[in-house]
């Protein structure tokens, strides 16, 4: 069989990168902008002055771009880009990709990492560079220690990657439980306050089964920013499966939790989700449970036990609505 680049002609493969949602754009040397797709066109909108490759990426990024403007082997690094298509001001995980096509010019390429099976893919082949870093750190001691801080980066991006939840980019269930165990250790051991609230989308079921899963997708992943952006510096939330999350609010009581939860149905139930790309658009609300917890008497599962409840007392209530624990 032939390979199928020997298949495809120019014009084919101007056509495909046309319509593929990967973020394709065709750079010289010093990072300038030659040409790119309608995908890359999106941070062009939000960045309109940029002409260089480097301007569309955050501080701790612009290191990876020059190293890899500068190789002659294809880099590959995880990075937070504008999400391609998408009207609004959405920032995703993307697998970025520089390869050398001549002397003069290199192709990027960034593809959204938006899957546990992508994300452990990714998690993967950054294992599989650590451990090509770490035999390559024995050839001298100062290639080891070039290697051993570009180690450091990649692994510490592995263990943030295994830490996200895929779909919202909040933690993932795993720490978020994680999280929780501690903030209970620490209110047990100092006598300090500790609150949780459980939200869950009210009618979630109704939504995938009407407009379809990327809908439902869309309608978690606009509710996990609205909850992200509104709640304090020290709270902390996550994804704790389906449609459900858990918010931890630290030094708080019951009190300030329910006035946070007053804010959060306020702010979803504003929400308009577009549905495929038409007209037509929907909204959400959520229904919070509230615990404070209780020292000598909770465990960090009967803590979430409690709020548990309390959630779906919110939602026999009518909805759109928070409880809290007794």
């Amino acid at each position: 069989m032939k390979p199928l680049a020997e298949l495809l002609s120019t014009n084919d493969v101007g056509e495909l990168l046309e319509h593929i949602r990967s973020m394709t754009a065709l750079v010289e040397r010093d990072g300038t902008l030659v040409s790119w797709n309608p995908a890359f066109e999106v941070c062009r909108k939000l960045f309109p002055t940029a002409n260089n490759l480097q301007d569309f990426f955050p501080q701790n990024d612009k290191n990876r771009v020059t190293s890899g403007l500068a190789s002659k082997t294809e880099e590959h690094w995880i990075a937070k880009l504008p999400a391609p298509l998408s009207e609004a001001e959405i920032f995703i995980y993307c697998d970025c990709m520089l390869i050398p096509i001549s002397e003069e010019h290199l192709l990027f390429v960034a593809e959204e990492v938006n899957s546990e099976s992508a994300f452990q893919e990714v998690i993967e082949r950054l294992n599989r560079q650590v451990k090509l870093f770490q035999i390559e750190s024995e050839v001298s001691k100062k290639i080891a220690r070039n290697k051993q801080i570009e180690m450091e980066g990649v692994m510490i991006q592995a263990q943030e990657v295994a830490q996200i939840d895929a779909l919202t980019f909040l933690l993932n269930r795993r720490m978020i439980v994680r999280k929780l165990q501690d903030e209970v250790l620490r209110a047990e051991r100092y006598n300090s306050l500790l609150s949780i609230s459980v939200v869950d989308v009210d009618h979630f079921k109704v939504v995938n089964d009407t407009y379809g899963h990327p809908v439902g997708d869309e309608a978690l992943r606009q509710v996990a920013g609205q909850l992200q952006d509104h709640v304090r510096q020290p709270d902390i939330v996550g994804r704790y499966g389906g449609e459900e999350f858990l918010i931890l609010l630290p030094s708080s009581d019951a009190n300030a939790a329910a006035e946070q939860a007053m804010r959060l149905c306020k702010e979803i139930r504003k929400m308009i989700i577009p549905i495929n790309h038409s007209e037509q658009a929907l909204s959400v609300t959520i229904s919070v449970g509230i615990a404070q917890f209780r020292k000598g008497v909770d465990t960090w599962d009967t803590l979430l036990s409690r709020a548990d409840t309390a959630m779906y007392k919110a939602k026999n209530n009518g909805r759109d609505r928070w409880s809290t624990a007794d």
